[in-house]
């Protein structure tokens, strides 16, 4: 991967062609800063190269606290949150500061730039409540389905009731109000359809793919091994619904039960960080797992340039199940092996390239994760399958022209 020029032809014809030149569109996301958030920071440019004009409204994170900026022709508008939530009052608050900034910017974004089109991003599904705004102007509106709500609330809260149901309402609004659906997977897809009601020609599936003109592979870097034969990575978020308690139970059995010499390195920010630390010291993992946080490109391709296995712990649960996870088509484009709990979405998206344990077995991960560890010849196999299926199928360039087509169909 590394010095080799990657050909992205359906982004270049789009440049050529310019589809949407005369568009003018509003990308509204709540839970993550651009360019932060990769999924919406490549549709974004990608807009920008097929002919609109994009401007985007998002959190403040940290790295990420100018009010205003202009990155690659795109308008970004960030909004300061008041809490990582936790419980209902902590939702409502960071919702409500939400949906106040969201609307406040929005009428800003019309008056500077103008817009035709909103293109809304959950969780949480309530930019329905902005989009009515402008519905009544004649504006359309395109809902971009990140995550299911009322399995991600169960999985979060291992519970339904009033606020389960709840989200459900929301979410079927959401459907009810947008004029295009842009679905992440065919699990996804078959709830917009079953639940949101929404007719199969008005569902477009526009994948997460990994942007390969981005991603470089870096020399391994010693220091993230910490002197130990082996290395596991992880990359994602750092909440209680991932899993990383699961890993590090894992690791616990690994590096005490089986006396493997083996360092993980977690690398990603999140409200359970500091809990995630503190469990980490009580199994008696602090020399074992390093926690790097949240972390630039640069330390990011370098772990996974040096990992020899790859993991996702994500629980299985409805919501995991019917989820396509980043973390995996990046290793894939890294040409890691990787170990998994087995899920619908994560078969589908890494097949050959991944090992699947039982699911939530912690013993059964860590008997996976040896095993590839000491099979290298089986890890570069698995390996270029995954790459490959990347750059065959699943990088962001296949997914440029279904992205048009939404655009396009949304337009009438």
């Amino acid at each position: 991967m590394d010095g080799q020029i990657i050909d992205m032809p359906r982004l270049d014809a789009i440049c050529a062609a310019r589809p949407l030149a005369g568009r003018k569109v509003l990308i509204i996301v709540e839970n993550l800063p651009l360019p932060f958030d990769r999924r919406v920071w490549h549709e974004s440019r990608t807009l920008v190269a097929a002919g609109a004009q994009v401007a985007v409204i998002c959190p403040m994170g940290k790295g990420y606290e100018a009010p205003y900026e202009e990155i690659d022709g795109v308008h970004i508008y960030r909004h300061p949150l008041p809490v990582d939530a936790s419980g209902a009052a902590g939702y409502l608050l960071e919702y409500g500061a939400a949906l106040w900034h969201e609307t406040r910017l929005a009428w800003k974004v019309l008056r500077k730039h103008g817009f035709d089109t909103i293109h809304g991003c959950n969780p949480p599904d309530l930019i329905f409540l902005i989009a009515w705004q402008f519905k009544l102007f004649g504006k359309r509106y395109i809902f971009d389905h990140h995550d299911i709500t009322p399995e991600l609330y169960e999985a979060k809260f291992n519970k339904r009731g009033f606020f389960w149901r709840l989200m459900l309402l929301f979410e079927k609004l959401n459907f009810r109000t947008a004029d295009v659906v842009i679905s992440t997977n065919q699990s996804y897809r078959r709830i917009a359809m079953e639940r949101g009601g929404k007719a199969a020609e008005d569902i477009f599936v526009v994948r997460s793919g990994p942007d390969l003109t981005r991603l470089r592979l870096l020399p391994p870097n010693p220091a993230w091994r910490n002197g130990r034969e082996a290395m596991v990575g992880y990359v994602g978020v750092m909440g209680d619904q991932e899993g990383i308690d699961l890993l590090l139970e894992a690791a616990r059995e690994i590096v005490f039960d089986r006396g493997r010499d083996v360092q993980f390195v977690l690398v990603g920010g999140g409200p359970a960080l500091d809990e995630l630390r503190a469990l980490s010291e009580s199994l008696g993992l602090e020399d074992h797992v390093t926690f790097a946080g949240r972390a630039p490109d640069s330390e990011l391709f370098e772990v996974l340039s040096t990992a020899d296995v790859c993991v996702n712990p994500d629980r299985v649960n409805p919501m995991n199940d019917k989820s396509t996870m980043n973390k995996i088509l990046e290793y894939m484009a890294f040409a890691k092996p990787i170990v998994q709990f087995e899920v619908v979405e994560g078969r589908y998206s890494a097949q050959e390239s991944s090992l699947y344990a039982v699911p939530n077995d912690t013993s059964d991960m860590a008997g996976k994760i040896l095993e590839l560890i000491d099979d290298p010849r089986r890890c570069a196999v698995m390996g270029r399958t995954g790459r490959e299926r990347i750059e065959s199928e699943l990088g962001w360039d296949y997914q440029v022209n279904t992205l048009v087509d939404a655009y396009r169909r949304a337009a009438g």
